[in-house]
């Protein structure tokens, strides 16, 4: 299930009312008007649009706003849950056969799991289970790559174009020496461009592109979990074993939760079976 990621806004927020506190307690607001060049903005945003214009074809860039999308949700998985979803399909496969799963599937909201246990029922063998489950996982991660590198040619090509923006302001600079007039806005110019590019690849597109590697990697190990839990299901592994081998995957704090849980859900029935 996706929810909203709320620290994304949030340090974005941050960063930016960082640079405005060090502008304004340095020069009030008249410094941070000082700070707004129209001339700087349109030479960093109109040459990044026009770089990722080049760099990709329309079909890339229409995903774009999906991608930038991606990076202010997160997705709410529960290891614990999973793993017992596991230990109770084997435990019913077991004791009523790998059709008797079709009925669970309607809980299952997955479609990455249900596809793995419809392999399962179907009798495919476990190696070929493994290998067309770990191609959707090698297609999917070379999918979000691919969105990925949009963000990240943003951060590396907004700085650059910040640079151009600066020779250009230099240029200008040095044509009127002799006007003093023209001397300092040519140098905001100059400068506020590479101000502009830093920001935007600093504090939006590299963070951004490196919270969506991130995603990535959770997914994956998400997905290695599902795999190794269906290949168990099929095989006819004990529920146990398969509970302690998907364990496995867990950190030392959530095995510790997952206990607690148990030893709360075996005093709970336990007191139900007295009161009864």
């Amino acid at each position: 299930m996706k929810k909203r990621d709320l620290l994304t806004p949030i340090g974005i927020t941050i960063g930016f009312a960082m640079i405005m506190f060090g502008i304004i307690s340095s020069g009030g607001m008249g410094g941070f008007v000082s700070f707004v060049q129209v001339s700087s903005v349109l030479i960093v945003l109109g040459g990044l649009a026009a770089a990722l214009l080049v760099n990709f074809n329309i079909k890339q860039m229409k995903t774009t706003h999906h991608v930038i999308k991606e990076a202010f949700q997160r997705n709410d998985h529960d290891l614990a849950d999973l793993i017992q979803l596991f230990e109770r399909l084997s435990d019913r496969a077991r004791r009523e056969g790998l059709l008797a799963l079709e009925n669970e599937l309607d809980e299952v909201k997955d479609p990455f799991i249900k596809k793995g246990v419809l392999l399962a029922i179907d009798g495919i063998e476990p190696e070929v289970i493994s290998d067309i489950m770990s191609a959707e996982v090698d297609a999917m991660e070379d999918r979000h790559y691919r969105g990925r590198l949009i963000i990240e040619k943003a951060g590396e090509y907004a700085p650059a174009w910040g640079m151009i923006g600066t020779l250009i302001g230099l240029v200008l600079m040095l044509q009127n020496l002799s006007d003093p007039a023209t001397l300092g806005p040519s140098m905001a110019v100059a400068l506020l461009t590479t101000f502009y590019g830093s920001v935007l690849a600093n504090l939006v597109f590299i963070p951004m592109a490196g919270k969506l590697e991130t995603k990535t990697s959770e997914e994956v190990f998400m997905k290695q979990i599902v795999i190794e839990g269906v290949i168990g299901v099929q095989s006819g592994q004990n529920p146990r074993i398969l509970k302690e081998k998907l364990s496995a995957f867990l950190s030392e704090e959530m095995k510790e939760k997952q206990e607690l849980q148990e030893e709360d859900e075996a005093k709970y029935a336990e007191e139900s079976l007295n009161e009864a």
